[in-house]
């Protein structure tokens, strides 16, 4: 497995004029409005639609059912996985697991170089004082890094998961970036995710079943009571419900409904 670190601040410039990237990404979502996830994950890894593309995933609750259609689609295609070196032991084992099960042989881990952490959190405690500049430095800033690589990204963003995402489509383009998104499960409703699963015996993480039906990093994820909404566990206590890894044109996180 490869190994990405080092953090550099990105800059975006916003395009002038009329935007052929946008015109393509509405071409795309025209033509594959009534298809499947996988026809989606077929044109973006096997006729390139997007370009060179990488997955995302953060291997957490509902993860095992968007690795397993890509490995079936083609287990070369890049997974990036941002280790922020405060994830649940769970976790880690649950993503070396289902790599080895998925046969998915281009996992790369992406991290915050080591100077890079002694500099801004050397006591690695940033997260009590700020979350949003420890999801910054840990998560967002290395995998904007990663992604330069890549003319566009795998999503397993749904339009269930937020009100921001009501209006969610198979593909858009990323704010800022010039690069296309890929969200292949974006009409799936929650109903899928677990039928998918049961249906092809998917493990699920070790942690739904001690409550946790989201799952980020130990110290600011908490179990969830019966009746609470699944995401009131992430950074419980704060105004703060995501963990930003769109970032805005100064490389501030944005709100807008990303599940990590």
């Amino acid at each position: 497995m490869d190994q990405t670190s080092d953090i550099t601040p990105l800059r975006f410039g916003a395009a002038a004029g009329p935007d052929p990237l946008q015109e393509k990404v509405d071409a795309l979502n025209a033509r594959y409005k009534h298809h499947s996830a996988t026809a989606v994950l077929e044109a973006a890894l096997r006729d390139k639609v997007a370009g060179d593309v990488a997955m995302v995933s953060s291997f957490g609750a509902e993860s095992v059912a968007l690795l397993h259609l890509v490995a079936m689609v083609d287990r070369n295609v890049p997974v990036l996985f941002v280790d922020t070196q405060f994830l649940f032991t769970e976790t880690l084992v649950y993503q070396q697991e289902l790599a080895e099960r998925l046969h998915l042989t281009n996992l790369k881990i992406i991290t915050a170089s080591d100077k890079t952490l002694a500099a801004e959190d050397p006591y690695r405690t940033l997260h009590q004082r700020d979350t949003d500049a420890c999801c910054a430095l840990r998560k967002t800033r290395p995998l904007q890094k990663a992604l330069r690589d890549y003319d566009g990204w795998i999503t397993g963003r749904k339009r269930f998961q937020a009100g921001t995402r009501a209006a969610l489509e198979f593909f858009e383009v990323e704010e800022f970036t010039g690069r296309i998104k890929v969200n292949p499960l974006a009409h799936w409703a929650p109903e899928d995710v677990r039928a998918y699963m049961e249906e092809n015996r998917l493990p699920k993480h070790p942690m739904i079943a001690r409550g946790y039906p989201s799952i980020g990093c130990a110290p600011c994820t908490s179990p969830v009571k019966e009746g609470e909404d699944p995401r009131s566990g992430r950074w419980r206590g704060q105004a703060k419900t995501e963990c930003g890894i769109h970032v805005g044109q100064d490389g501030s996180m944005v709100r807008t409904g990303v599940d990590a």
